[in-house]
């Protein structure tokens, strides 16, 4: 296997241990080798941290917040402890397909793109319900303040490209802050392949009702983007808007037990 360049893999965890170990293993199942796995903890009250030691394997850094502070402050740590060329991203509860970094680094190199995302399926705690979720070809800043057609584990950008990237201490649409940033200096664009597995839970943020999500996108948009509050307030709407077709142009059911 040719190095491409090393990947640094930005996971947070807290309280995972249901999870963790099915995700950590689908980073060592990678067919492309050239990664370093980094992991910031979350003060975790359950067998997490355990079973992340458990891998022996030099590749996989654990770094442990000293106070419990949220996914924001937990990515921002292993962005600014990434070595890596390539940075990807990969919660603690979801997976990736054996070839997704080999894939889509080449696609990356093969088109000189900075920054990719790809489909992926959608879970249910029952597992019986799956749900193919795909994206627009092309990702822009003005396109993605309108909504964030980018999912967290399926993205891949060039740091050299793109610099180091750190947030606000926002508790919730931080990966979204994310994209902001990073599309502000160079475009997305879209590999129509699907190569993770994403695991919807009962009471995870994304099953969160219409209120909240309301008030997470103001927030984003008033207190991280410092838009003012009628800008704010008309791209929370447009993300209700957008959102809603999104499940009708890029949802659909899926059958292919492959993916």
């Amino acid at each position: 296997m040719e190095n491409k360049g090393l990947v640094s893999i930005v996971m947070p965890s807290y309280n995972s241990e249901k999870y963790i170990r099915a995700s950590i293993e689908s980073v060592l199942n990678q067919t492309y080798p050239y990664w370093e796995l980094l992991i910031v903890d979350d003060c975790s009250t359950d067998k997490t941290v355990e079973i992340i030691k458990s891998f022996k394997d030099d590749r996989i850094k654990l770094f442990q917040n000293k106070t419990n502070s949220g996914a924001a402050i937990s990515r921002n740590w292993a962005l600014r402890e990434a070595k890596g060329k390539w940075i990807a991203f990969l919660d603690s509860d979801d997976e990736w397909l054996p070839t997704k970094l080999d894939t889509q680094i080449n696609f990356m190199i093969v088109n000189s793109y900075s920054f990719s995302y790809t489909d992926y399926v959608r879970l249910t705690d029952e597992q019986d319900q799956k749900r193919l979720i795909t994206a627009p070809n092309k990702m822009t800043f003005r396109k993605i303040k309108k909504y964030c057609y980018v999912a967290t584990l399926t993205v891949i950008y060039d740091l050299e490209k793109v610099g180091l990237i750190q947030i606000g201490d926002i508790k919730k649409n931080n990966d979204y802050a994310i994209w902001l940033r990073v599309l502000k200096k160079v475009d997305g664009y879209h590999l129509n392949q699907c190569l993770a597995l994403y695991h919807r839970h009962k009471g995870s943020i994304s099953s969160g009702g219409k209120l909240k999500l309301i008030k997470w996108h103001y927030y984003l948009f008033r207190r991280e983007c410092q838009y003012s509050k009628i800008h704010s307030f008309f791209l929370t709407i447009c993300n209700l808007w957008y959102g809603f077709w999104k499940q009708i142009i890029y949802s659909r059911n899926f059958k292919d037990e492959s993916c």
